[in-house]
């Protein structure tokens, strides 16, 4: 049996993919094979030496040790396109919330009760305090061309907006798939530049971390609006809040609040909605679950943040799988024959082989991680 250990709440339409004659799943699972996870943090948490994989539901994995991971031969994965749609829509929502002043509009109509028949006087009066722009004809940023940032971008194309692209990563897929329309740049700077709102997709690292910055900031126009439902340190927050005390930016609208955000005149903070969507998370639970399934029974690696990509077909007999250090490679395929595959990414290979050669390779330097399926 295959035993899988959940951390949080994961939609049944995902842990119905496992067969019950194969796996047992809970939150009370000792020394897991695999581990599903949400937003849990995993960094203070010992894994078992039998746990091989860990699937997050969700396309971040800052609450997963990554790298401890792979120096542990533990395999990553994350489920990417499978939120998109649900972050899609809200970061729409808050283009709409930073420029019509929405959200400080409700808080003020609520302080009119108890006013009777005055409160449609009262409302014509006030109103003009939280006029602001329509988004049709203005531009937009989209840093990082993911699945997130590429819905956003035809999104807001189809509702009137220019639109202009910064990831130097991007997909050929994205790439035939743009607008003509949808100007890509190589240089992140002519973002900050041309943009009257920005929307920032890109993965949280050292590289990325604060590239909204006072820097950044002082290319922008004025008035510029930002949006963040990627994550919270992709902005320096007392950038941003001077920006906004010196108007250079008109709007933030961040789905990451902390204490330094929350209440700060210009600042949209939301609870970090992105992703909470029941489609959202039965997409994100299948997902998951298929890529756990694929690399338990045929050592299949979809979708892995911290391994090389594998497609595999389901082997007949016995399988070995190998995850290694990549200098380490000749001697771990000389050991498991000529027939043997093997991927590459970093400092980490994995190489798998239709045979039972398990002792022949555990002995192996270089050797991270090995075993057989049959």
């Amino acid at each position: 049996m295959y035993n899988i250990l959940t951390l949080n709440k994961i939609a049944a339409c995902g842990t119905d993919k496992f067969d019950k004659n194969l796996y047992t799943y809970g939150e009370d699972i000792a020394n897991p094979t695999a581990i599903m996870v949400r937003s849990a943090s995993m960094h203070e948490m010992e894994l078992a030496p039998e746990t091989i994989a860990i699937a997050r539901a969700g396309a971040g994995t800052n609450n997963i040790p990554v790298d401890t991971c792979a120096e542990r031969g533990v395999v990553v994965f994350n489920t990417p396109g499978a939120n998109a749609n649900a972050v899609k829509e809200l970061v729409i929502c808050g283009m709409f919330m930073a420029s019509r002043r929405v959200t400080a509009a409700l808080d003020w109509c609520k302080t009119l009760k108890g006013e009777g028949d005055a409160v449609g006087k009262l409302v014509e009066k006030g109103k003009s305090q939280f006029a602001g722009p329509e988004i049709m004809g203005k531009t937009l940023g989209v840093i990082g061309m993911g699945a997130i940032g590429f819905k956003v971008a035809q999104a807001a194309e189809a509702l009137g907006m220019k639109i202009v692209g910064y990831d130097p990563y991007m997909s050929e897929a994205i790439k035939s798939a743009l607008s003509q329309d949808t100007e890509i740049v190589d240089d992140i700077n002519e973002i900050f530049k041309k943009s009257d709102y920005i929307t920032i997709h890109v993965p949280l690292t050292d590289s990325t971390k604060n590239t909204v910055n006072k820097d950044t900031l002082a290319l922008c126009k004025d008035g510029v609006r930002i949006l963040n439902f990627a994550r919270g340190g992709l902005v320096n927050n007392d950038d941003l809040k001077a920006g906004l005390e010196s108007g250079k930016v008109a709007a933030y609208v961040t789905d990451f609040p902390s204490d330094d955000v929350i209440g700060v005149d210009g600042i949209i903070a939301i609870p970090h909605l992105g992703a909470s969507t029941p489609e959202s998370e039965d997409n994100c639970a299948i997902m998951a679950a298929d890529e756990l399934i694929a690399y338990i029974e045929k050592g299949e690696i979809v979708n892995s943040v911290n391994m090389p990509t594998m497609k595999l077909e389901k082997a007949d007999g016995a399988r070995t799988c190998v995850i290694h250090k990549a200098d380490a490679t000749d001697a771990v395929t000389a050991a498991l024959g000529a027939d043997a595959k093997t991927a590459t990414r970093g400092d980490y290979a994995y190489t798998v082989a239709d045979t039972d050669a398990l002792a022949a390779v555990e002995a192996i330097n270089g050797v991270i991680k090995a075993r057989v399926i049959k």
